[in-house]
């Protein structure tokens, strides 16, 4: 099954390699892409959160296949298990249903239109993360649904 992450901004040093680390070890379960989006709409200035929303916005949704499913990580979203993430995503594979995007937002979040669009929104955490660590954490939750679909030993579950 493909899974699309798509992230507005870049992942800088010091946690770049951790990311890196984890989206590799995510591939060899998924199909997994990675696009990178800009940031904002400009440098300098005052900025109008709602004009960087939709800028934003639209660079993600030009990053989804056509027919992808589209899913939000925000912290206003739903929580879920690494076992309930591993089953939702066992299951699309098994039913060969379309890719997903994961998407994580800029520092304002998301536009209304890109929130109407999306299937689901997940929440990572209900605090507010870096999107760098957001990142991160989401590419080694992925590893770790991969690993719990094949019964590998990394996922020690509720213990």
């Amino acid at each position: 099954m493909k899974i699309l992450i798509v992230a507005v901004g870049r992942v800088r040093p010091p946690l770049d390699v951790a990311v890196r680390e984890y989206e590799n070890r995510a591939a060899r379960y998924w199909k997994l892409e990675v696009a990178e989006v800009d940031a904002g709409v400009g440098r300098g200035g005052a900025v109008d959160p709602e004009e960087v929303r939709k800028a934003e916005g639209e660079r993600i949704r030009a990053r989804v296949p056509e027919g992808g499913e589209l899913w939000l990580l925000s912290r206003k979203g739903k929580g879920m298990t690494s076992e309930a993430l591993a089953a939702t995503l066992g299951d699309r594979a098994l039913h060969a249903l379309p890719p997903v995007a994961l998407c994580i937002g800029g520092a304002f979040g998301f536009s209304r239109e890109l929130e109407g669009e999306s299937r689901r929104r997940i929440s990572l955490s209900t605090m507010t993360l870096p999107h760098e660590m957001a990142r991160l954490v989401l590419a080694e939750q992925l590893y770790r649904a991969g690993t719990i679909l094949r019964g590998e030993p990394y996922h020690k579950g509720d213990g």
